[in-house]
């Protein structure tokens, strides 16, 4: 991609925070269900210790890796060709620029 002007790069930047927060909160609600099965005592506190321990180095991460880049606009795309953000939500000259990388990760996601 060739280099897009400020507003643009503020607002890939912007809506990249969003798919993060989203992505991390989607992931969050599923290690919630593990403190959950803590508290009707169907794990152990070491377990759940493990399972946070598990979910920070693991799904955390891999998360967090894909949006802490100079270059968010490939994880941006695959965040709205999954409907994380929905692309009616973003600015339509945001929608305009991605539009190539949003195509390429539906194309090869069947969506």
């Amino acid at each position: 991609m060739q280099d897009p002007p400020t507003a643009i790069k503020r607002q890939v930047c912007e809506w990249a925070g969003v798919a993060h927060d989203r992505e991390l909160s989607k992931a969050l609600q599923k290690l919630r269900t593990q403190f959950d099965r803590w508290e009707r005592a169907e794990i152990s506190a070491a377990d759940l210790n493990d399972l946070i321990h598990r979910f920070h180095d693991g799904e955390s991460r891999e998360i967090w890796k894909k949006y802490a880049t100079n270059h968010p606009e490939p994880a941006l795309g695959l965040a709205v060709a999954t409907t994380i953000i929905r692309r009616e939500e973003l600015p339509p000259s945001l929608a305009q620029y991605l539009a190539r990388v949003i195509e390429l990760y539906e194309g090869n996601s069947g969506a």
